[in-house]
């Protein structure tokens, strides 16, 4: 988590299910040139799974770093369909989405197997980056700060506050996402306050 002024900036782009090799390599030539002028500014871009290498490759000698929208809890074995964090790490990688609300409001990904993920991706020596938030009706309810606490605490109990800390985390409200409503800054602040002294004080627990 960016927790210091003089630390860079981080913006993800995550490109979920859409893109084309033809339109990836078009959106990158036209973007590439224009980020390299942000210094203090650190980007990533997240593809689908099948363009991961041919990103890779296009974004070879820019200031851009690659990431993955997922990955599995699993090291290696019979599980069809799913990627390793080793074999993120193989393809360059940086990065790699855990816990994204699609994929626990879609996949019934639960805050237990986000820990397991998120320990998964240290293992492996790329950075997590971790999303909580809360929806619509949590929200309303006055319970986006007990929510977003529960989210925390299950990657605290798996991984401790020292490999916690090595991770990003990304603030994403659930109500803003696809609806056309957008959280304000003073909302969003709001909720970093809050995480970053839910995390200073599990630092001195």
């Amino acid at each position: 988590m960016q927790t210091s002024s003089n630390k860079k900036k981080l913006v993800i782009g995550n490109w979920k299910m859409n893109g084309s090799s033809t339109a990836n390599a078009s959106l990158l030539r036209s973007v590439l040139p224009v980020i390299s002028r942000f210094e203090s500014v650190e980007v990533a871009v997240c593809p689908s799974f099948p363009y991961l290498t041919t990103v890779a490759d296009l974004l070879d000698d820019s200031d851009v770093s690659l990431g993955a929208q997922n990955l599995s809890s699993q090291l290696s074995g019979a599980h069809t369909g799913e990627v390793s964090a080793s074999m993120l790490h193989d393809i360059g990688c940086r990065f790699v989405l855990v816990g994204h609300s699609e994929r626990r409001a879609l996949y019934s990904e639960n805050d237990d197997l986000v820990a397991e993920k998120f320990a998964a991706a240290l293992r492996a020596g790329l950075i997590p980056v971790l999303c909580v938030g809360e929806t619509l009706a949590q929200r309303q309810g006055g319970e986006t700060e007990a929510i977003v606490t529960t989210q925390l605490s299950a990657v605290l109990k798996a991984v401790g506050i020292h490999d916690l800390v090595k991770g990003v985390i990304a603030y994403e409200p659930v109500w803003a996402i696809g609806t056309g409503e957008t959280a304000t800054p003073e909302q969003a602040q709001a909720v970093h306050r809050h995480i970053r002294q839910w995390l200073a004080d599990e630092d001195r627990a």
